[in-house]
């Protein structure tokens, strides 16, 4: 098997070391794993594209590059540069450092890197490590990821679980913010919704008088509704949730149809 592996927080980000291992388990002695990473911190960055410029890659070592670029650039450039003469049979994103369950989802790089790959026809997997009390302090934090994530991906694997719809199937893993042996099971869960949880902007003065805005996050231990991805992470779980990238409310498209008849 042929892997191409990325992440949000950069090429150097130790998730991503724990990626590569974990990929290399998957291909096996005779597959390959290929990263193209971005050179630097893109997280929040979603789905964007560098579309009004180039982007810059070069390689580090073999079949390891880094790019001047967000996930979904890498995954592009995988594509059609790195990887071009043989494309991989899976992308793998991540191990992103934090969780991408419930709104995070929204904005995530390493969810953009999975959704980019699927856009492309490529079987795609995001993986991201939930922080908390109950791991921050481990030599490791990564250690769930570290132990689990082989094992959850070689199911994901199996043929019955991928389709070859237009907006195709990807999925998006969360382990939980535990030390690996206090991992509960996996759950499939659906994406939550954290309440009154937002992104803010916090307004600063340099010192040359000039006026800046750090964005915050909100509370991630907020948990989620039950059944939902935040819910089953802070129970211990591991969350798999399916995902597309069609964005629309089918609900809606009858109730629309009359409104405008």
């Amino acid at each position: 098997m042929r892997i191409l592996i990325t992440n949000d927080d950069g090429i150097n980000a130790p998730g991503l070391q724990v990626l590569t291992k974990i990929a290399q388990d998957i291909a096996g002695p005779s597959g390959e794993v290929w990263t193209v990473a971005p050179a630097f911190e893109q997280s929040g960055v979603g789905h964007c594209i560098s579309y009004t410029h180039p982007t810059m890659i070069a390689q580090l070592e073999p079949r390891r590059f880094a790019a001047e670029g967000s996930p979904a650039d890498c995954v592009i450039a995988g594509l059609y540069d790195v990887m071009k003469d043989a494309r991989p049979d899976l992308v793998l994103s991540g191990v992103n450092r934090g969780n991408n369950a419930a709104e995070n989802t929204l904005y995530s790089g390493t969810i953009g890197a999975a959704m980019e790959a699927a856009l492309q026809g490529i079987p795609a997997i995001a993986l991201s490590q939930y922080f908390g009390v109950g791991n921050a302090q481990l030599p490791d934090p990564f250690e769930a990821a570290a132990k689990h994530g082989a094992s959850v991906i070689n199911i994901l694997l199996n043929p019955s679980l991928w389709d070859q719809e237009n907006y195709r199937l990807f999925y998006n893993v969360n382990f939980p913010p535990v030390a690996a042996a206090d991992v509960k099971g996996v759950k499939a869960a659906s994406q939550g919704f954290r309440k009154d949880t937002h992104f803010t902007a916090e307004a600063q003065t340099s010192p040359t008088g000039r006026k800046f805005l750090w964005v915050r996050g909100g509370p991630q231990h907020t948990p989620t509704a039950p059944g939902t991805d935040a819910a089953a992470n802070l129970d211990g779980y591991i969350s798999v949730t399916p995902m597309r990238a069609d964005l629309t409310d089918y609900d809606m498209v009858a109730t629309l149809e009359e409104v405008f008849t």
